[in-house]
């Protein structure tokens, strides 16, 4: 499993912008699709969208698109969430994973979890 920090959470109103950022240790992560998920207070977690190894494909969960966006740069061993049009029913706890593909069923999770970074928007 490649170990991953995620970063970049914090307190922003509603309609603002907050870009989280993914930091993998060691140059093999840029062979994994990469996912980004969130968990908010009382609920399960969920996957919100994924980019392939390439990069050149990404999926999003219907709640996010149009609004977030998924990047990454493997020569830097890092993945970005552009989130723009923020709204409370975004706060959640933010975690980054390795998964096998993008796509890929949304019934696999991964084997383990970061601490994750906190996005909280205001209404």
């Amino acid at each position: 499993q490649v170990p991953l920090v995620e970063s970049g959470g914090g307190l922003v109103p509603a309609g603002g912008s907050l870009r989280l950022s993914c930091t993998a240790s060691g140059s093999h992560s840029k062979d994994y699709a990469m996912g980004w998920y969130r968990q908010a207070p009382g609920k399960e977690r969920e996957r919100i969208g994924c980019i392939s190894f390439s990069g050149r494909t990404t999926r999003y969960a219907d709640s996010v698109k149009g609004r977030f966006t998924i990047s990454r740069d493997n020569a830097k061993n890092t993945l970005w969430l552009q989130m723009d049009g923020l709204e409370p029913a975004d706060t959640a706890m933010y975690y980054c994973a390795a998964q096998p593909a993008c796509p890929y069923p949304n019934e696999w999770e991964p084997p383990n979890w970061g601490q994750g970074t906190q996005v909280t928007v205001s209404s």
